[in-house]
């Protein structure tokens, strides 16, 4: 999905109709997680030649889960994470341990936490009460790239499958409209700063 979005970013670089400067990029759940991480500076290095480096990256309730090489050396563009504290399907602790870390080395990254919801809370087609998917992957693990490739799992000390015990089933999701008020006002001030729209 990194690859991908690198990628795309070329694509629209590449339309005159577009300043390849005002890119931003914006993704949820496993799309946040491909958001957050495209931020690293490694990761542009290998993977991407369009060379731009979009103007601000919002990850919504994206995992953290994993520790890779170097990933605190991030863009000094704006990182901002929003995450809700009752997700059962994406865990918030990872990421408020991976904020920490980057608040060392980061010029501009803000994590928000919503109090009272859950997984995919943008979605005004959920209900606002939590309910099951019952086949949903949920990831307790946690894992770390100790060499370039390969991704350890902390708790056997071997390499990360989707076979291994961390894995479960059965997570919520539910909708909540004052933390997607509020992530959509964040989001709006943040991008009319960014862009210097409305004399900001």
């Amino acid at each position: 999905m990194v690859l991908d979005l690198y990628r795309s970013l070329a694509v629209l670089a590449a339309d005159p109709r577009i300043d390849p400067g005002r890119i931003a990029v914006m993704g949820f759940s496993r799309g946040g997680q491909a958001t957050l991480y495209a931020a690293l500076k490694r990761f542009q290095k290998m993977w991407n030649p369009s060379g731009i480096d979009p103007a601000v990256y919002i990850a919504l309730y994206a995992p953290c889960i994993t520790t890779y090489i170097d990933d605190t050396a991030v863009t000094d563009h704006p990182i901002r994470i929003f995450h809700g504290k009752s997700d059962d399907w994406v865990e918030i602790t990872p990421c408020r341990a991976y904020f920490e870390r980057l608040k060392r080395t980061a010029k501009d990254v803000q994590m928000t936490e919503f109090a009272n919801a859950g997984h995919a809370y943008d979605y005004p087609s959920l209900p606002s009460h939590p309910a099951v998917v019952p086949y949903a992957q949920t990831t307790h693990c946690v894992l770390k790239e100790e060499s370039v490739g390969t991704i350890i799992n902390m708790a056997t000390h071997k390499p990360f499958t989707y076979a291994d015990d961390c894995l479960g089933k059965g997570a919520h999701v539910a909708y909540s409209a004052k933390a997607t008020r509020a992530t959509e006002g964040a989001v709006r001030i943040l991008l009319e700063r960014v862009y210097k729209l409305n004399g900001h």
